[in-house]
């Protein structure tokens, strides 16, 4: 089921994706393509991300991978599996005709789950013979080393798509490199049978024009979203969000569109900006003088937008009923404010109010944490850090239990 009404709500089930072949696939000159800065070691990558999921599971949380789960989705539903692969296959950009015919049965003649594995690894062009002297564009795509790119961003399970109250929202990603990925959540969605028992509300479509990323996606509680307007996330498709959820008539009554920097080190909302416990935030120091706030709320059916001058704090105590403390990301210090946010500092993911999971190279906002009454229950992070993304990112919360407010204003 899907039932997230919280950030920081007891975590109950969890969507993740454990590195594979696709980190194998990443180059020097496919880096700045695929959205990586660094090539991380898959080994050391893997074994990092099993003790994230150990540490949820430790937690009480259930853990489910993309993979298996989409696996038995398509073997629960075989009749889709084949506009599935085409789907995919199309969406891969693939110019030469008998390469896409190629590429097309290559995947068809395998089982599903290590069909998707391949999906997400990449297929090179060695791996599929094809006759590629009939057009000078069947000879060029052989040139790359890919005939469809590996796919190392569906680590981040946060992005594709979002768990809003009992629906959701499957995103139109705003680069080519990961817009593949809301096929895999799409599917997911509609066909596998833990969904399809439940009639899911969806509020965002992957076809939309405009891009829309789940990293910029808070649900501060049943009331309240806030979204960042982002690099990734474009301020109309906040909109098309809003008319939606508010039609539905969920419990939701105010988004909070917070405009941020549009830069690679603050690519989401939520790399510098988590809920760690009632009224207890992460934030990056050097965002806050540049936010602005847009409340949008429902009015008779169209859409009231109200630009706010105040500062984050008062806005988010104003809709949170409660005051609020924003814990600097690396303290005071600009270095280490700077270094911590790079690797993720404020990136942390509440399992519990007032538990949450952080990298354990971020150290200095561990402690800051700590001394502020949170349990931070630190992972490992060598080597899954390379890809710009913490705790959160790589993770995609199903169900969560309701938080109880604490006694008034505390």
């Amino acid at each position: 089921m899907i039932n997230v009404y919280s950030e920081i709500g007891q975590l109950k089930t969890v969507l993740l994706h454990r590195p594979g072949q696709e980190l194998e696939n990443l180059t020097p000159s496919v880096l700045d393509r695929l959205l990586f800065d660094e090539i991380p070691y898959l080994k050391i990558a893997q074994d990092e991300h099993d003790a994230f999921a150990n540490a949820l599971r430790d937690e009480g949380v259930e853990v489910l991978y993309i993979t298996e789960m989409l696996a038995e989705a398509l073997d629960h539903n075989p009749e889709v599996i084949d506009h599935f692969i085409k789907e995919f296959v199309d969406e891969a950009r693939i110019k030469s005709k008998p390469v896409k015919d190629a590429v097309y049965k290559y995947l068809k003649n395998m089982e599903t789950k290590p069909m998707i594995e391949k999906m997400i690894a990449g297929i090179r062009t060695r791996e599929v013979p094809v006759d590629t002297g009939a057009s000078i564009m069947d000879m060029l795509e052989k040139e790359y080393p890919f005939y469809t790119d590996p796919m190392p961003n569906i680590l981040f399970q946060r992005d594709p798509f979002a768990s809003i109250g009992r629906g959701v929202s499957v995103h139109r990603m705003n680069t080519h490199a990961r817009q593949r990925e809301t096929i895999f959540s799409s599917y997911l969605l509609k066909y596998h049978p833990r969904f399809q028992r439940e009639d899911l509300s969806f509020y965002f479509n992957r076809t939309e024009e405009e891009s829309l990323e789940g990293g910029d996606i808070l649900v501060l509680n049943d009331k309240t979203l806030a979204v960042g307007i982002s690099d990734r996330t474009d301020p109309y498709a906040i909109e098309k969000l809003a008319r939606k959820l508010f039609s539905k008539k969920e419990s939701f009554k105010t988004i909070l569109a917070i405009n941020i920097p549009k830069t690679r080190a603050f690519m989401h909302l939520d790399t510098v900006f988590t809920q760690v416990d009632h009224g207890v935030f992460t934030i990056h120091p050097g965002i806050v003088k540049y936010l602005t706030v847009f409340e949008i709320t429902d009015s008779n059916g169209s859409l009231k937008i109200k630009k706010i001058v105040s500062t984050l704090q008062d806005v988010l105590e104003k809709h949170l009923e409660r005051p609020v403390e924003l814990v600097n990301c690396g303290g005071d210090d600009v270095v280490d404010s700077e270094r911590e946010q790079w690797s993720d500092g404020a990136n942390t993911l509440a399992v519990s109010p007032g538990v949450v999971i952080a990298y354990s190279r971020n150290h200095i906002t561990n402690k800051l944490l700590r001394e502020k009454g949170v349990r931070v229950i630190e992972i490992p992070s060598s080597e899954l850090s390379r890809g710009r993304g913490g705790p959160r990112c790589m993770s995609m919360p199903l169900d969560r239990e309701l938080t109880i407010r604490k006694e008034g204003k505390t």
